[in-house]
């Protein structure tokens, strides 16, 4: 199950998730080291092969329902904590842990230097897989680990966008920079993020459109609950009477 290193801020009396704090290797190997020491008899081990994605390896599968971290990201936890029939050891696991870490010399030492704490963890990822995955596409490109997870365990070829994107055949692209501004309420980063996706991938499908290198194109957004689908062919792309808008505008 996943354990991902998080910071909790106190905002108004609510405590919020801030994701993808900054953390070295070695900071990750001396936190997940006392986490070990501390949890040694609850069968609990903790790991992190790669500083921003940890996990504890458990005896058997709780039965609870967790929520994933992108959806938690910038929010109240209140209402995404784990839940369950077995989730209220869990929850004092995760009072547990935020003492643990809230005193940790390693974290006194991040705020010297002014660098978040990592005051929590974050659990998710527990449910078993229960389908078997399905091959949809020919090619996967995506700046998320967990796409191109899922792009392994159905065999589908893993690929740099730029490589892969004029290439035949069905291609997916799943793009997360504009949710990860957006999450840590950096206006800054997200126009930056969203001209970065006109230039280059919107722009360049566009003229791929136009010019009959590919058939057609879906764009489907996430927002909060929403899922917003859009579909282009040749064919409705020429609609010359369409006032078109670059996308960074509707930022302003």
């Amino acid at each position: 199950m996943r354990a991902d290193p998080v910071h909790l801020r106190l905002q108004r009396e609510q405590l919020v998730l801030l994701p993808d704090v900054a953390v070295s290797a070695a900071d990750a190997m001396q936190l997940c080291a006392s986490l070990n020491e501390h949890f040694a008899g609850e069968g609990l081990t903790f790991f992190a092969p790669h500083p921003q994605r940890w996990y504890v390896k458990l005896e058997r599968s709780p039965d609870m329902v967790t929520v994933p971290m992108s959806l938690a990201a910038g929010r109240n936890i209140h209402g995404f904590l784990p839940a369950g029939p077995e989730s209220g050891r869990w929850h004092q696991l995760f009072n547990e842990i935020q003492m643990l870490l809230f005193a940790h010399p390693l974290n006194e030492a991040r705020e010297a230097r002014g660098e978040l704490p990592v005051n929590s963890v974050w659990f998710w990822g527990n449910a078993p897989v229960s389908i078997q995955p399905k091959k949809n596409y020919d090619t996967v490109s995506s700046d998320e680990v967990l796409v191109k997870m899922l792009a392994t365990a159905t065999d589908c070829p893993f690929s740099d966008w730029r490589a892969a994107w004029h290439s035949a055949g069905e291609e997916l692209l799943v793009w997360t920079a504009l949710r990860a501004a957006l999450q840590r309420g950096d206006l800054h980063a997200w126009r930056e993020a969203l001209q970065s996706f006109e230039n280059n991938y919107a722009q360049p499908l566009w003229h791929a459109l136009r010019s009959g290198k590919i058939d057609s194109l879906r764009l489907d957004v996430a927002g909060g609950d929403r899922l917003r689908r859009f579909a282009l062919t040749r064919g409705n792309s020429w609609m010359f009477w369409r006032k078109s808008s670059h996308l960074a505008d509707y930022s302003a």
